[in-house]
Protein backbone atom coordinates (compact mmCIF):
# COMPACT_ATOMS: atom_id res chain seq x y z
CA UNK A 1 0.00 0.00 0.00
CA UNK A 2 1.45 3.29 -1.03
CA UNK A 3 1.71 6.37 1.24
CA UNK A 4 -1.37 8.07 -0.22
CA UNK A 5 -3.62 5.13 0.45
CA UNK A 6 -2.31 4.88 4.01
CA UNK A 7 -3.16 8.51 4.73
CA UNK A 8 -6.66 8.02 3.31
CA UNK A 9 -7.22 4.91 5.44
CA UNK A 10 -6.10 6.77 8.58
CA UNK A 11 -8.45 9.70 7.90
CA UNK A 12 -11.34 7.32 7.23
CA UNK A 13 -10.67 5.47 10.48
CA UNK A 14 -10.64 8.75 12.44
CA UNK A 15 -13.96 9.80 10.89
CA UNK A 16 -15.60 6.42 11.71
CA UNK A 17 -14.36 6.53 15.30
CA UNK A 18 -15.67 10.10 15.76
CA UNK A 19 -19.04 9.14 14.28
CA UNK A 20 -19.35 6.12 16.58
CA UNK A 21 -18.39 8.23 19.61
CA UNK A 22 -21.17 10.73 18.88
CA UNK A 23 -23.65 7.88 18.33
CA UNK A 24 -22.78 6.29 21.67
CA UNK A 25 -23.00 9.66 23.44
CA UNK A 26 -26.46 10.41 22.03
CA UNK A 27 -27.72 6.94 22.99
CA UNK A 28 -26.43 7.45 26.50
CA UNK A 29 -28.35 10.75 26.68
CA UNK A 30 -31.57 9.12 25.46
CA UNK A 31 -31.31 10.36 21.90
CA UNK A 32 -32.47 8.67 18.70
CA UNK A 33 -30.77 5.84 16.92
CA UNK A 34 -28.43 5.80 13.99
CA UNK A 35 -31.21 6.62 11.51
CA UNK A 36 -32.21 9.65 13.52
CA UNK A 37 -28.60 10.73 13.69
CA UNK A 38 -28.26 10.51 9.92
CA UNK A 39 -31.18 12.91 9.55
CA UNK A 40 -28.90 15.66 11.00
CA UNK A 41 -31.54 17.01 13.30
CA UNK A 42 -34.36 17.20 10.76
CA UNK A 43 -37.76 17.67 12.40
CA UNK A 44 -40.49 15.06 12.19
CA UNK A 45 -43.33 17.05 10.65
CA UNK A 46 -45.84 14.41 11.68
CA UNK A 47 -45.51 15.47 15.33
CA UNK A 48 -48.37 17.68 16.67
CA UNK A 49 -47.57 20.89 18.62
CA UNK A 50 -48.92 20.78 22.16
CA UNK A 51 -50.16 24.24 23.29
CA UNK A 52 -48.57 25.70 26.43
CA UNK A 53 -50.76 26.69 29.34
CA UNK A 54 -50.42 30.16 30.87
CA UNK A 55 -52.04 32.38 33.49
CA UNK A 56 -51.97 36.20 33.15
CA UNK A 57 -52.29 38.58 36.09
CA UNK A 58 -55.75 40.11 36.33
CA UNK A 59 -54.93 43.04 38.59
CA UNK A 60 -52.29 45.82 38.57
CA UNK A 61 -49.46 45.95 41.04
CA UNK A 62 -51.21 48.87 42.74
CA UNK A 63 -54.92 49.67 42.78
CA UNK A 64 -56.17 53.10 41.63
CA UNK A 65 -56.92 53.96 45.24
CA UNK A 66 -53.31 53.42 46.22
CA UNK A 67 -52.02 55.88 43.57
CA UNK A 68 -54.93 58.25 43.58
CA UNK A 69 -52.88 61.39 43.15
CA UNK A 70 -50.67 59.91 40.43
CA UNK A 71 -53.72 58.68 38.55
CA UNK A 72 -55.33 62.12 38.79
CA UNK A 73 -52.08 63.76 37.61
CA UNK A 74 -51.89 61.35 34.69
CA UNK A 75 -55.44 62.25 33.64
CA UNK A 76 -54.72 65.97 34.05
CA UNK A 77 -51.73 65.84 31.71
CA UNK A 78 -53.76 63.88 29.18
CA UNK A 79 -56.51 66.54 29.29
CA UNK A 80 -53.92 69.33 29.05
CA UNK A 81 -52.38 67.71 26.00
CA UNK A 82 -55.74 67.22 24.30
CA UNK A 83 -56.56 70.90 24.90
CA UNK A 84 -53.37 72.44 23.49
CA UNK A 85 -52.31 70.11 20.68
CA UNK A 86 -55.00 71.29 18.19
CA UNK A 87 -53.40 74.78 18.25
CA UNK A 88 -49.90 73.55 17.38
CA UNK A 89 -48.99 73.21 13.69
CA UNK A 90 -46.19 71.65 11.66
CA UNK A 91 -44.45 73.83 9.09
CA UNK A 92 -42.92 72.70 5.80
CA UNK A 93 -40.91 75.30 3.91
CA UNK A 94 -39.38 75.53 0.44
CA UNK A 95 -36.95 78.00 -1.04
CA UNK A 96 -33.98 78.45 -3.35
CA UNK A 97 -30.44 78.91 -2.08
CA UNK A 98 -28.19 80.89 -4.41
CA UNK A 99 -24.43 81.25 -4.31
CA UNK A 100 -22.77 84.61 -4.91
CA UNK A 101 -19.52 84.52 -6.88
CA UNK A 102 -17.03 87.18 -7.84
CA UNK A 103 -14.62 87.22 -10.78
CA UNK A 104 -11.16 88.80 -10.91
CA UNK A 105 -12.66 92.08 -12.12
CA UNK A 106 -14.84 92.45 -9.04
CA UNK A 107 -18.08 91.57 -10.84
CA UNK A 108 -20.59 89.64 -8.73
CA UNK A 109 -22.44 86.70 -10.26
CA UNK A 110 -25.38 84.78 -8.88
CA UNK A 111 -25.88 81.16 -9.83
CA UNK A 112 -29.26 79.58 -10.58
CA UNK A 113 -29.42 78.14 -7.10
CA UNK A 114 -30.79 74.88 -5.83
CA UNK A 115 -34.00 74.04 -3.94
CA UNK A 116 -33.91 73.72 -0.16
CA UNK A 117 -36.61 72.38 2.13
CA UNK A 118 -37.09 72.72 5.84
CA UNK A 119 -39.34 71.78 8.71
CA UNK A 120 -40.43 73.53 11.86
CA UNK A 121 -43.26 74.11 14.28
CA UNK A 122 -45.59 76.95 15.17
CA UNK A 123 -48.50 77.83 17.42
CA UNK A 124 -51.77 79.52 16.49
CA UNK A 125 -52.29 82.66 18.57
CA UNK A 126 -55.34 84.28 16.92
CA UNK A 127 -58.73 83.14 15.64
CA UNK A 128 -57.79 84.65 12.27
CA UNK A 129 -54.99 82.11 11.88
CA UNK A 130 -51.87 84.05 12.91
CA UNK A 131 -49.05 81.68 13.79
CA UNK A 132 -45.90 82.46 15.79
CA UNK A 133 -42.74 80.57 14.87
CA UNK A 134 -38.97 81.18 14.62
CA UNK A 135 -37.46 83.56 12.08
CA UNK A 136 -34.82 80.98 11.18
CA UNK A 137 -37.63 78.64 10.08
CA UNK A 138 -39.14 81.13 7.60
CA UNK A 139 -36.10 83.18 6.57
CA UNK A 140 -35.52 83.09 2.82
CA UNK A 141 -38.34 80.63 2.16
CA UNK A 142 -40.66 81.36 -0.77
CA UNK A 143 -43.28 78.76 0.10
CA UNK A 144 -44.67 77.81 3.51
CA UNK A 145 -47.35 75.22 4.20
CA UNK A 146 -49.03 74.52 7.52
CA UNK A 147 -50.30 71.09 8.60
CA UNK A 148 -53.02 71.15 11.24
CA UNK A 149 -53.79 68.69 14.03
CA UNK A 150 -56.59 67.22 11.91
CA UNK A 151 -54.18 66.50 9.05
CA UNK A 152 -55.36 69.30 6.76
CA UNK A 153 -52.69 71.38 5.03
CA UNK A 154 -52.96 75.06 4.11
CA UNK A 155 -50.59 77.61 2.54
CA UNK A 156 -49.31 80.45 4.71
CA UNK A 157 -47.84 83.92 4.13
CA UNK A 158 -45.18 85.73 6.20
CA UNK A 159 -46.50 88.89 7.91
CA UNK A 160 -43.22 89.96 9.48
CA UNK A 161 -39.95 88.73 10.97
CA UNK A 162 -37.66 89.82 13.77
CA UNK A 163 -34.19 88.32 13.43
CA UNK A 164 -32.97 89.92 16.66
CA UNK A 165 -35.41 87.87 18.75
CA UNK A 166 -35.72 85.04 16.18
CA UNK A 167 -39.49 85.40 15.92
CA UNK A 168 -41.66 85.35 12.78
CA UNK A 169 -45.40 85.82 12.36
CA UNK A 170 -47.22 84.05 9.52
CA UNK A 171 -50.91 83.82 8.67
CA UNK A 172 -52.68 80.68 7.47
CA UNK A 173 -54.57 81.28 4.21
CA UNK A 174 -57.85 79.49 4.89
CA UNK A 175 -61.47 80.58 5.18
CA UNK A 176 -62.15 79.19 8.64
CA UNK A 177 -61.85 80.06 12.30
CA UNK A 178 -58.92 78.72 14.27
CA UNK A 179 -58.41 77.66 17.87
CA UNK A 180 -55.65 79.85 19.37
CA UNK A 181 -53.65 79.45 22.56
CA UNK A 182 -53.38 82.29 25.05
CA UNK A 183 -50.09 84.04 25.85
CA UNK A 184 -49.22 83.52 29.50
CA UNK A 185 -47.30 85.95 31.71
CA UNK A 186 -43.72 84.71 31.44
CA UNK A 187 -42.64 87.09 34.21
CA UNK A 188 -44.51 84.84 36.66
CA UNK A 189 -42.77 81.65 35.54
CA UNK A 190 -40.70 80.08 38.31
CA UNK A 191 -37.81 77.67 38.21
CA UNK A 192 -39.01 74.11 38.77
CA UNK A 193 -42.48 74.56 37.30
CA UNK A 194 -43.90 71.93 34.94
CA UNK A 195 -43.88 72.61 31.19
CA UNK A 196 -44.88 70.84 27.97
CA UNK A 197 -42.98 71.28 24.70
CA UNK A 198 -45.01 70.54 21.58
CA UNK A 199 -43.80 70.41 17.98
CA UNK A 200 -42.67 68.48 14.94
CA UNK A 201 -39.23 66.99 15.77
CA UNK A 202 -37.35 65.53 12.80
CA UNK A 203 -40.54 65.87 10.74
CA UNK A 204 -42.18 63.02 12.66
CA UNK A 205 -45.29 65.09 13.30
CA UNK A 206 -47.19 66.06 16.41
CA UNK A 207 -45.04 65.27 19.48
CA UNK A 208 -45.45 66.19 23.15
CA UNK A 209 -42.65 66.11 25.74
CA UNK A 210 -42.79 67.07 29.41
CA UNK A 211 -40.24 68.62 31.74
CA UNK A 212 -39.64 71.53 34.07
CA UNK A 213 -38.27 75.05 33.86
CA UNK A 214 -34.64 74.24 34.62
CA UNK A 215 -33.41 77.84 34.74
CA UNK A 216 -34.33 81.40 33.78
CA UNK A 217 -32.43 84.30 32.18
CA UNK A 218 -30.07 82.10 30.21
CA UNK A 219 -27.89 83.77 27.54
CA UNK A 220 -26.65 81.87 24.47
CA UNK A 221 -25.60 84.84 22.28
CA UNK A 222 -25.63 88.64 22.12
CA UNK A 223 -29.07 88.38 20.49
CA UNK A 224 -30.56 85.57 22.58
CA UNK A 225 -30.78 86.64 26.20
CA UNK A 226 -33.07 86.03 29.18
CA UNK A 227 -34.21 82.68 27.80
CA UNK A 228 -35.94 79.88 29.68
CA UNK A 229 -33.98 76.65 29.98
CA UNK A 230 -36.02 73.45 30.05
CA UNK A 231 -35.37 69.71 30.18
CA UNK A 232 -38.49 68.97 28.11
CA UNK A 233 -37.05 67.22 25.05
CA UNK A 234 -36.53 69.64 22.13
CA UNK A 235 -34.99 68.45 18.86
CA UNK A 236 -34.50 69.80 15.31
CA UNK A 237 -37.98 70.51 13.97
CA UNK A 238 -39.29 71.67 17.36
CA UNK A 239 -38.15 75.22 16.50
CA UNK A 240 -41.06 77.63 16.75
CA UNK A 241 -43.26 75.33 18.78
CA UNK A 242 -44.73 76.43 22.11
CA UNK A 243 -43.65 75.76 25.66
CA UNK A 244 -46.87 75.71 27.70
CA UNK A 245 -47.66 75.70 31.42
CA UNK A 246 -50.19 73.53 33.26
CA UNK A 247 -52.99 75.92 32.25
CA UNK A 248 -52.28 75.50 28.55
CA UNK A 249 -50.86 79.02 28.23
CA UNK A 250 -47.87 79.85 26.04
CA UNK A 251 -44.96 80.72 28.32
CA UNK A 252 -42.27 80.47 25.66
CA UNK A 253 -41.40 79.69 22.04
CA UNK A 254 -38.82 76.92 21.64
CA UNK A 255 -35.77 78.26 19.82
CA UNK A 256 -32.57 76.28 20.43
CA UNK A 257 -30.88 73.34 22.09
CA UNK A 258 -27.48 72.86 23.63
CA UNK A 259 -25.49 70.01 22.10
CA UNK A 260 -21.77 69.27 22.58
CA UNK A 261 -21.71 67.37 19.26
CA UNK A 262 -21.62 69.89 16.42
CA UNK A 263 -21.80 67.17 13.76
CA UNK A 264 -24.82 65.28 15.13
CA UNK A 265 -26.87 67.69 17.18
CA UNK A 266 -29.55 66.15 19.34
CA UNK A 267 -31.25 66.79 22.65
CA UNK A 268 -29.05 66.20 25.70
CA UNK A 269 -31.39 67.63 28.33
CA UNK A 270 -30.92 71.36 27.72
CA UNK A 271 -33.34 73.34 25.55
CA UNK A 272 -34.08 77.06 25.36
CA UNK A 273 -37.30 79.04 24.85
CA UNK A 274 -38.00 82.74 24.24
CA UNK A 275 -40.22 84.13 27.06
CA UNK A 276 -43.83 84.74 26.03
CA UNK A 277 -43.87 88.39 27.12
CA UNK A 278 -41.10 89.21 24.62
CA UNK A 279 -42.83 87.18 21.93
CA UNK A 280 -46.19 88.88 22.44
CA UNK A 281 -44.60 92.33 22.33
CA UNK A 282 -42.94 91.58 18.99
CA UNK A 283 -46.11 89.89 17.67
CA UNK A 284 -48.20 92.99 18.34
CA UNK A 285 -45.55 95.27 16.81
CA UNK A 286 -45.38 93.18 13.64
CA UNK A 287 -49.16 93.18 13.22
CA UNK A 288 -49.27 96.94 13.81
CA UNK A 289 -46.30 98.03 11.65
CA UNK A 290 -45.13 94.97 9.75
CA UNK A 291 -41.91 94.91 11.75
CA UNK A 292 -40.61 94.92 15.30
CA UNK A 293 -39.69 98.26 16.87
CA UNK A 294 -36.57 98.78 18.96
CA UNK A 295 -35.60 101.62 21.24
CA UNK A 296 -32.49 103.67 20.37
CA UNK A 297 -30.38 106.27 22.19
CA UNK A 298 -27.40 106.85 19.88
CA UNK A 299 -24.32 105.80 21.82
CA UNK A 300 -21.32 103.63 21.04
CA UNK A 301 -19.71 101.60 23.81
CA UNK A 302 -16.60 99.51 24.41
CA UNK A 303 -16.07 96.62 26.78
CA UNK A 304 -13.83 97.39 29.71
CA UNK A 305 -10.05 97.06 29.62
CA UNK A 306 -7.38 98.27 32.08
CA UNK A 307 -6.41 101.30 29.99
CA UNK A 308 -9.98 102.58 29.80
CA UNK A 309 -10.51 102.03 33.52
CA UNK A 310 -7.35 103.98 34.24
CA UNK A 311 -8.47 106.77 31.92
CA UNK A 312 -11.89 107.34 33.51
CA UNK A 313 -11.11 106.17 37.04
CA UNK A 314 -13.82 103.51 37.20
CA UNK A 315 -12.80 100.29 39.00
CA UNK A 316 -16.14 98.96 40.21
CA UNK A 317 -18.12 96.06 38.77
CA UNK A 318 -20.60 96.75 35.96
CA UNK A 319 -21.13 100.01 34.14
CA UNK A 320 -20.61 100.67 30.45
CA UNK A 321 -18.06 103.03 28.88
CA UNK A 322 -19.35 105.52 26.29
CA UNK A 323 -16.93 105.88 23.37
CA UNK A 324 -18.90 108.52 21.48
CA UNK A 325 -22.39 109.91 20.97
CA UNK A 326 -24.20 110.24 17.64
CA UNK A 327 -24.80 113.85 16.67
CA UNK A 328 -28.47 114.84 16.96
CA UNK A 329 -29.33 111.68 18.89
CA UNK A 330 -31.41 111.39 22.09
CA UNK A 331 -28.19 110.65 23.97
CA UNK A 332 -26.65 113.96 22.86
CA UNK A 333 -29.85 115.82 23.69
CA UNK A 334 -29.78 114.30 27.18
CA UNK A 335 -26.20 115.46 27.74
CA UNK A 336 -24.34 112.16 27.48
CA UNK A 337 -20.68 112.60 26.53
CA UNK A 338 -17.76 110.48 25.41
CA UNK A 339 -15.85 108.97 28.39
CA UNK A 340 -19.01 108.84 30.51
CA UNK A 341 -19.78 105.62 32.38
CA UNK A 342 -23.47 104.68 32.52
CA UNK A 343 -24.03 102.84 35.80
CA UNK A 344 -27.85 102.74 35.93
CA UNK A 345 -30.49 102.77 33.20
CA UNK A 346 -34.06 103.58 34.18
CA UNK A 347 -33.33 102.56 37.75
CA UNK A 348 -31.72 99.22 36.80
CA UNK A 349 -28.05 98.51 37.38
CA UNK A 350 -26.01 98.30 34.16
CA UNK A 351 -23.97 95.09 34.20
CA UNK A 352 -22.48 94.92 30.68
CA UNK A 353 -22.55 96.44 27.21
CA UNK A 354 -24.83 93.67 25.89
CA UNK A 355 -27.29 94.07 28.76
CA UNK A 356 -27.28 97.87 28.37
CA UNK A 357 -28.24 97.73 24.68
CA UNK A 358 -30.80 95.03 25.42
CA UNK A 359 -32.52 97.32 27.92
CA UNK A 360 -32.49 100.22 25.44
CA UNK A 361 -33.99 98.10 22.66
CA UNK A 362 -36.79 96.86 24.93
CA UNK A 363 -37.74 100.37 26.04
CA UNK A 364 -41.01 101.57 24.41
CA UNK A 365 -40.50 104.31 21.84
CA UNK A 366 -41.00 107.90 23.10
CA UNK A 367 -40.54 106.90 26.75
CA UNK A 368 -38.33 109.02 29.00
CA UNK A 369 -35.64 107.13 30.91
CA UNK A 370 -33.39 108.16 33.77
CA UNK A 371 -29.63 107.64 33.41
CA UNK A 372 -27.10 107.60 36.23
CA UNK A 373 -23.68 108.53 34.82
CA UNK A 374 -20.19 108.49 36.35
CA UNK A 375 -18.33 111.57 35.08
CA UNK A 376 -15.10 113.00 36.47
CA UNK A 377 -15.44 111.18 39.77
CA UNK A 378 -19.04 112.23 40.36
CA UNK A 379 -22.43 110.69 39.68
CA UNK A 380 -24.62 112.75 37.34
CA UNK A 381 -28.32 112.22 36.68
CA UNK A 382 -29.66 112.62 33.11
CA UNK A 383 -32.98 112.09 31.32
CA UNK A 384 -33.28 110.85 27.73
CA UNK A 385 -36.19 110.08 25.41
CA UNK A 386 -35.89 106.83 23.48
CA UNK A 387 -36.73 106.89 19.76
CA UNK A 388 -37.47 104.19 17.19
CA UNK A 389 -34.31 102.59 15.81
CA UNK A 390 -35.86 102.58 12.34
CA UNK A 391 -36.29 106.36 12.47
CA UNK A 392 -32.68 106.91 13.50
CA UNK A 393 -31.01 105.62 10.33
CA UNK A 394 -30.56 109.11 8.93
CA UNK A 395 -28.41 109.92 11.98
CA UNK A 396 -26.16 106.91 11.50
CA UNK A 397 -25.65 106.91 7.72
CA UNK A 398 -21.95 107.66 7.98
CA UNK A 399 -19.89 105.66 5.51
CA UNK A 400 -16.57 106.20 7.22
CA UNK A 401 -15.25 108.50 4.50
CA UNK A 402 -12.90 110.90 6.32
CA UNK A 403 -9.94 112.99 5.27
CA UNK A 404 -6.86 110.82 4.81
CA UNK A 405 -3.39 111.51 3.48
CA UNK A 406 -1.95 109.86 0.38
CA UNK A 407 -0.07 107.23 2.38
CA UNK A 408 -3.24 106.11 4.22
CA UNK A 409 -5.21 105.93 0.98
CA UNK A 410 -2.43 103.87 -0.60
CA UNK A 411 -2.58 101.36 2.27
CA UNK A 412 -6.35 101.01 1.97
CA UNK A 413 -6.10 100.55 -1.81
CA UNK A 414 -3.47 97.83 -1.36
CA UNK A 415 -5.79 95.88 0.95
CA UNK A 416 -8.68 96.66 -1.41
CA UNK A 417 -11.73 96.88 0.86
CA UNK A 418 -14.42 99.57 0.97
CA UNK A 419 -16.88 99.37 3.86
CA UNK A 420 -19.90 101.18 5.23
CA UNK A 421 -21.79 101.14 8.49
CA UNK A 422 -24.74 98.84 8.98
CA UNK A 423 -28.17 100.41 9.09
CA UNK A 424 -30.05 100.32 12.36
CA UNK A 425 -32.51 97.88 10.84
CA UNK A 426 -29.64 95.53 10.02
CA UNK A 427 -28.29 95.89 13.53
CA UNK A 428 -31.61 95.24 15.25
CA UNK A 429 -31.94 92.12 13.10
CA UNK A 430 -28.73 90.80 14.59
CA UNK A 431 -26.06 92.19 12.27
CA UNK A 432 -22.73 93.42 13.66
CA UNK A 433 -19.51 94.81 12.26
CA UNK A 434 -19.17 96.80 9.02
CA UNK A 435 -20.47 95.90 5.56
CA UNK A 436 -18.06 95.38 2.64
CA UNK A 437 -19.45 97.34 -0.32
CA UNK A 438 -16.59 96.89 -2.80
CA UNK A 439 -13.46 94.77 -3.27
CA UNK A 440 -10.74 96.02 -5.63
CA UNK A 441 -9.61 93.58 -8.37
CA UNK A 442 -6.14 92.06 -7.85
CA UNK A 443 -6.06 93.38 -4.28
CA UNK A 444 -5.15 91.32 -1.23
CA UNK A 445 -8.84 91.16 -0.28
CA UNK A 446 -9.81 89.82 -3.73
CA UNK A 447 -7.13 87.13 -3.55
CA UNK A 448 -8.54 85.99 -0.25
CA UNK A 449 -12.04 85.60 -1.64
CA UNK A 450 -13.71 88.54 0.09
CA UNK A 451 -16.73 89.99 -1.69
CA UNK A 452 -19.39 92.69 -1.31
CA UNK A 453 -22.00 91.77 1.26
CA UNK A 454 -19.54 90.21 3.70
CA UNK A 455 -19.47 91.62 7.23
CA UNK A 456 -16.14 92.39 8.90
CA UNK A 457 -16.65 91.80 12.61
CA UNK A 458 -13.05 91.80 13.94
CA UNK A 459 -9.66 93.28 13.08
CA UNK A 460 -6.75 91.72 14.98
CA UNK A 461 -9.21 90.20 17.49
CA UNK A 462 -10.82 93.58 18.24
CA UNK A 463 -14.55 93.96 17.64
CA UNK A 464 -15.51 96.46 14.91
CA UNK A 465 -18.72 98.50 14.86
CA UNK A 466 -17.92 101.58 12.73
CA UNK A 467 -16.08 102.17 9.43
CA UNK A 468 -13.85 104.64 11.29
CA UNK A 469 -12.77 101.82 13.65
CA UNK A 470 -12.10 99.51 10.74
CA UNK A 471 -9.96 101.92 8.72
CA UNK A 472 -8.06 103.20 11.78
CA UNK A 473 -7.10 99.69 12.92
CA UNK A 474 -6.33 98.59 9.36
CA UNK A 475 -4.02 101.53 8.67
CA UNK A 476 -2.26 101.21 12.03
CA UNK A 477 -1.66 97.48 11.57
CA UNK A 478 -1.01 97.04 7.85
CA UNK A 479 2.44 98.70 7.70
CA UNK A 480 3.71 97.04 10.87
CA UNK A 481 2.50 93.43 10.73
CA UNK A 482 0.20 90.93 9.11
CA UNK A 483 -3.43 91.89 9.70
CA UNK A 484 -6.07 89.36 10.67
CA UNK A 485 -9.80 89.88 10.16
CA UNK A 486 -12.90 87.84 10.94
CA UNK A 487 -15.71 87.87 8.38
CA UNK A 488 -19.36 86.80 8.59
CA UNK A 489 -21.03 85.55 5.41
CA UNK A 490 -24.65 84.58 5.81
CA UNK A 491 -24.79 82.60 9.03
CA UNK A 492 -21.15 81.45 8.78
CA UNK A 493 -18.23 83.21 10.50
CA UNK A 494 -14.61 82.51 9.58
CA UNK A 495 -11.11 83.99 9.91
CA UNK A 496 -9.55 85.20 6.67
CA UNK A 497 -5.93 84.37 5.80
CA UNK A 498 -3.96 87.35 7.23
CA UNK A 499 -3.21 90.28 4.93
CA UNK A 500 0.46 90.75 4.08
CA UNK A 501 2.26 93.76 5.52
CA UNK A 502 2.09 96.81 3.24
CA UNK A 503 5.55 98.48 2.97
CA UNK A 504 5.70 102.23 3.43
CA UNK A 505 6.64 104.38 0.43
CA UNK A 506 9.91 105.38 2.04
CA UNK A 507 10.74 101.83 3.08
CA UNK A 508 14.23 100.96 1.76
CA UNK A 509 14.24 97.28 2.64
Amino acid sequence: MNAGMRRFAVMLGVFVLAFLAVFVFRKAQGGGGLLDLLKFGSRDRSQTFVPESYTLSRKPALSPGEVEYLAALDQEFARLTAAVVPSVVSLHTEGVRRNFMQDWFGRVWVDEGYPVRGIGSGVIVSKEGHVVTNEHVTNGKSKISVTMHDGKTYPAVVIGEDRALDIAVIRIKADREFQPLKFGDSARVRQGQQALAIGNPFGLGETVTRGIISAKERTISDRQRDLFQTDAAINPGNSGGPLVNIFGEIIGINVAIYSPDTEDQGFVGIGFSIPANDVREVFEQILAKGRATRGWLGVRCYDWNPLVREKVGWYKEGGVYIVDVVAGSPAQAAGLQADDVVIRYNGKQVESRVQFFHEIQRTPVAREVDLAVWRGGKEVGLTATVIDAEDSERLTSRSGSVERNAEENRIIEAIGITVQELTLLQRTRGGSGVLITAVAPESQAARRGLRPGDLVVEVNNARIEHPADFYARLIASATAQQTSIVVQRGRQTYRVRPFDRVPRIDNRE
